[in-house]
């Protein structure tokens, strides 16, 4: 008599072999190392092949279980997400990825609006500069900063960017900047995720390769620290409007050369993959936010 197929040992597996351990599967599956090997022994009875190589404080996948692994670990991905994709439908929680400085200086402004529209929506805010991965990742929407243009999202533009420069008030008489040429007396505050002074430079100045060279600078690797640095008086920053519009109304900034503005070929899009069929919670959040923005 032919027994059936242990698929809680086939989940089992997937975990060991993903974590190459059977007290690291145990820890993920929260259940006890001996839990995991009894499945094991269970899955490699009911195929009559061994699966792992057992020695003291470790195990090895044999070569008959990396080939079985990679057969089978698409299909269990697949019901994973459908099995997830099934039970966030009847969820009215929303999962967004934005950059930290559009979360810190546009949504942290604005989330309060959409809480009293919506309080039944749950929202799960993650900001980080790396970019999200909608086949990996628990997301529903991501706004990234990039030119629109990939086939396989369907993006919305909520912000055609730009980069200006701001700096403290007084930093302008301090330093005499009466005209573009004489950026060279101030500290320009750089970020290497957007690093645009040499263009701005280029397009507005009349500045030499010597006197570009001997302008002073400081680095930062988020957009917030070089902003926080102009604030405090540190330098000029070159940045979106959209992050700095908090600071100008405040008074802590200012714009410098106002005319002076560099046009990029990137905007703020909200996207998510082209294929998708948004839940009614997400539809309503994404157009919130081109709501907002239009506004």
């Amino acid at each position: 008599m032919h027994t059936s197929l242990p698929i809680k040992s086939l989940l089992v597996f997937d975990a060991a072999m993903q974590t190459n351990s059977f007290s690291l599967a145990a820890e993920q599956l929260f259940v006890t190392p001996g839990a995991v090997g009894q499945q094991i022994r269970k899955l490699e009875e009911w195929l009559g092949v061994t699966l792992f190589h057992r020695q003291v404080r470790q195990v090895e996948a044999t070569l008959e279980a990396r080939a079985y692994w990679a057969r089978i670990q698409p299909a269990l991905a697949d019901i994973l997400s459908a099995s997830q994709s099934l039970k966030d439908s009847q969820s009215n929680a929303v999962w967004v990825s934005m950059p930290p400085g559009f979360a810190a200086k546009w949504f942290s402004r604005h989330m309060a609006d959409f809480v009293t529209r919506h309080p039944d929506i749950e929202l799960h805010i993650s900001a980080s500069s790396q970019l999200a991965d909608f086949s990996r990742d628990r997301l529903d929407l991501a706004i990234r900063c990039f030119d629109g243009m990939d086939d396989a999202l369907q993006a919305s533009l909520l912000y055609d960017d730009q980069a200006s420069a701001y700096c403290r008030p007084g930093y302008v008489q301090s330093k005499h900047l009466a005209g573009p040429d004489d950026i060279r007396h101030a500290t320009l505050l750089h970020n290497t995720l957007h690093p645009y002074w040499a263009l701005w430079l280029k397009q507005f100045t009349t500045l030499d390769a010597t006197q570009l060279q001997a302008i002073s600078g400081i680095h930062f690797d988020q957009t917030l620290l070089a902003i926080e640095a102009a604030k405090q008086g540190q330098g000029v920053v070159l940045t979106s409007p959209l992050l700095v519009e908090e600071d100008i109304r405040e008074g802590k900034l200012e714009p410098l050369f106002a005319e002076c503005s560099l046009p990029l070929e990137k905007g703020f899009y909200v996207v998510h993959p082209r294929q998708w069929t948004l839940r009614p919670a997400v539809a309503l959040f994404r157009d919130w936010l081109l709501e907002r923005m239009a506004g």
